[in-house]
């Protein structure tokens, strides 16, 4: 399996395939981070075209288990940061 791009690297070629410099491009992705952080948290959903839909979900209160004792424990509720793969993006990498 390849390393994961890191931001570094991926700061670097959306400049390169924006055609314009690294600090531009850098701008552009921290504004996309933050308006998807602030869509999601909020309760709503990002959907990126061809990449796929990001949305947070509830989870419902339920029992766990510790694994060091085997003691069961209740979780309260919480969300969760949930994300649906598009189709295109799926079969490009089958395909």
């Amino acid at each position: 399996m390849a390393k994961p791009m890191t931001k570094t690297q991926l700061v670097a070629a959306l400049a390169d395939e924006m055609g314009s410099d690294k600090k531009t491009a850098g701008t552009a992705l921290d504004a996309i981070i933050n308006v998807i952080t602030n869509e999601v948290s909020g309760g709503g959903a990002v959907t990126l075209p061809g990449v796929g839909k990001i949305y947070c979900r509830e989870r419902p209160e339920r029992m766990v288990r510790n694994p060091a004792t085997g003691e069961q424990i209740k979780k309260d509720a919480d969300k969760v940061v949930k994300m649906t793969i598009a189709k295109a993006l799926k079969d490009s990498v089958n395909g």
